[in-house]
């Protein structure tokens, strides 16, 4: 029997790092074309996610995992701590994802290859509904949302609620629900009860039983807040405002209209890079493409993937991260600024968040477990939380004259969006709810009008509309990805992580627009440790506390006057403040692509970077 040593270990250690990084990017290139439509691929991409699934759930790795990491158990060193350290994240990683009995691996293979079947022909499905100048056009997922919430024609924005049944329809007649059956064969078959609380279990490291008694608490929690806001919306616009098709449109459409005048889209891109720059984020020398526009073919939500994790390789060397996210803006349409500016905060957080990754193993730097959702979520969220507060939409919200957006409308805004908080977060709250549902049903129960029926009982029971929500569950991209499938909850759970941080930096420092002390603590706190502790850990490394939903509860029970209250005190501490220091670049590489077109870079840097691509937008999208 041959002694294994601490040579051993780190030889192992090194190739581990170097195998993974191969298949990890050729899976990341391949789906950022295939799901930017640049190249129709899918064969390709197919093979390459089944490849890099296999290395991931690979009993042969994890075996010699756990022997070199009990040889070298003993070993005194700091050479010898830090490959423990990355020996454990790779433990770690394979127990995320093990699939030990030849059967199930044959079947994650299946169920990937079904999963690109149904991805390449969802492409061509192609929507309908009537925009603002009363023309019937293709529409994107965030067309019709952005529709719904701002057109005043209820003709065209029942269209874009319809075009979204079509996509329902679409779903259940084209192979989601062998999906659902390949995927409970898959978790039965290694021990778990179905595919909910298999993913639960290996992302979130929750129970079922664990996850529903937070959810069942907030639900209780905001259950007089949410009735409260539909039966205001109800005496002030009739029965009609209840409609799912209306209910955006009534609780916030005029506003979004009227604030479309300060957050434009051309300068989203100009306010990202500015306010992430005040906050003290850096991005460690990472390259990022960003793709921001709406197009056929194109996948339609935003995401950020990285084909190359950051890490400190074997010679201590810093390997800056590589990373895309997108957008799925229509520049022309009202309330697209709203919708762009909040992606790229939103998935500029996940890219911060991921470029700051300081661990020695890109196995601690990915967004797939043993990297919790919620954790990863809590990141991005935060950022784009941001973007609802008083005083960083009266620094940044301004019209092309330069006129900063006025209190009044803010106080308009705080008016249509309160109310409604509880309501949103539940909304958040029906899709697990219903994945639970969906993944306990038996395989004979499992057609289409009997799922359809149990996703509208869920919407009337989470939130309370008689007709369903206004964003209907199977219309939703993420449960048709084995990735994002049953991890929705993520969602919620990071939002409560969320109100709990912004609620430690306002206790600690009084204010979060511009706060340049934010992206050092993020970055040290919540950033650095990767995966390699757990979500509860960061939040106590920051706030001192243990996950908490009280925060978020509290947010969402707040009265209409209470959070104008608050909102005028943040402006006014706002204004008298000093001006921040000019802080430095955000230190990336960045690459504004539309498809296979390069809009802008930083190559100038970042000022002519804005220049050039508000410069395309108004050359585009010209202002009537």
């Amino acid at each position: 029997m041959t002694t294994m040593t601490i040579a051993d270990a780190q030889r192992f250690f090194d190739a581990l790092n170097r195998d993974y990084l191969q298949v990890h990017q050729a899976k990341e290139e391949l789906f950022w074309s295939t799901y930017m439509g640049t190249s129709e691929d899918h064969e390709g991409f197919a093979a390459a996610e089944a490849q890099y699934k296999d290395f991931i759930s690979d009993p042969a790795r994890l075996e010699a995992t756990r022997a070199h990491l009990a040889a070298i158990e003993a070993a005194d060193g700091d050479a010898a701590a830090a490959l423990r350290h990355g020996l454990r994240g790779w433990q770690a990683l394979f127990e995320a994802h093990i699939v030990d009995q030849p059967e199930a691996r044959a079947l994650m293979r299946e169920l990937i290859a079904a999963e690109a079947a149904l991805f390449a022909k969802k492409k061509n499905l192609a929507p309908t509904h009537f925009n603002e100048r009363g023309e019937r056009e293709v529409a994107s997922l965030s067309m019709l949302a952005t529709n719904m919430a701002t057109n005043p024609s209820e003709a065209a924005r029942r269209s874009s609620h319809e075009a979204y049944g079509e996509v329902e329809r679409w779903v259940l007649e084209n192979g989601f629900l062998d999906l659902v059956r390949l995927r409970n064969r898959l978790a039965r078959l290694q021990g778990f009860e179905n595919y909910f609380d298999y993913k639960l279990r290996k992302n979130e490291r929750m129970t079922p039983a664990q996850l529903f008694a937070v959810l069942d608490d907030f639900i209780e929690r905001t259950e007089a807040a949410q009735a409260r806001a539909l039966r205001e919306l109800k005496s002030r616009h009739g029965s009609a405002a209840l409609q799912p098709w209306n209910l955006r449109f009534f609780s916030g459409g005029d506003v979004v209209r009227r604030m479309d005048e300060y957050m434009p889209f051309g300068p989203a891109l100009r306010r990202w890079v500015e306010s992430f720059r005040r906050l003290g984020i850096s991005y460690r020398g990472a390259t990022l493409q960003l793709d921001l526009l709406e197009r056929a073919g194109k996948y339609q939500n935003g995401f950020c993937h990285g084909p190359m994790p950051a890490f400190y390789d074997a010679a201590g060397r810093w390997v800056p991260g590589r990373i895309n996210f997108t957008a799925e803006a229509k520049p022309d349409q009202v309330g697209s600024g709203l919708r762009a500016i909040n992606t790229l905060f939103h998935e500029g957080g996940h890219a911060a968040h991921f470029a700051n990754v300081t661990q020695n193993s890109p196995c601690f730097s990915q967004e797939f477990a043993p990297t919790s959702m919620a954790y990863a979520e809590t990141q991005s969220m935060f950022c784009d939380s941001l973007l609802n507060d008083a005083d960083w939409l009266k620094r940044y919200a301004r019209n092309a004259a330069g006129e900063p957006i006025p209190d009044a409308l803010i106080r308009e805004r705080i008016g249509s969006v309160q109310p409604m908080r509880a309501f949103d977060e539940r909304a958040i709250a029906v899709v697990p709810y219903f994945e639970a549902a969906l993944y306990a049903m038996d395989e004979a129960e499992l057609t289409p009008e009997a799922v359809l029926a149990l996703a509208r009982a869920t919407e009337r029971r989470i939130q309370g509309m008689e007709a369903g929500g206004p964003r209907p569950l199977l219309a939703i991209p993420h449960l048709l990805n084995q990735e994002s499938a049953a991890s929705y909850q993520g969602y919620l759970l990071a939002h409560m992580a969320v109100y709990q941080t912004r609620a430690f930096f306002l206790r600690e420092q009084g204010y979060l627009a511009d706060n340049p002390a934010i992206g050092p603590a993020l970055a040290e706190h919540y950033w650095g440790p990767g995966n390699s502790i757990d979500h509860d850990a960061t939040l106590r490394r920051l706030t001192g506390e243990g996950f908490s939903a009280r925060y978020l509860a509290e947010a969402c029970n707040e009265s209409v006057d209470e959070a104008w209250e608050r909102a005028q005190a943040a402006i006014a501490a706002a204004a008298a403040r000093a001006p921040g220091e000019e802080l430095p670049a955000l230190d990336a590489t960045i690459r504004i692509v539309h498809g296979a077109e390069l809009l802008a870079d930083s190559g100038e840097g970042e000022e002519a970077m804005c220049r050039r691509f508000e410069a395309w937008v108004a050359e585009h999208y010209p202002s009537p």
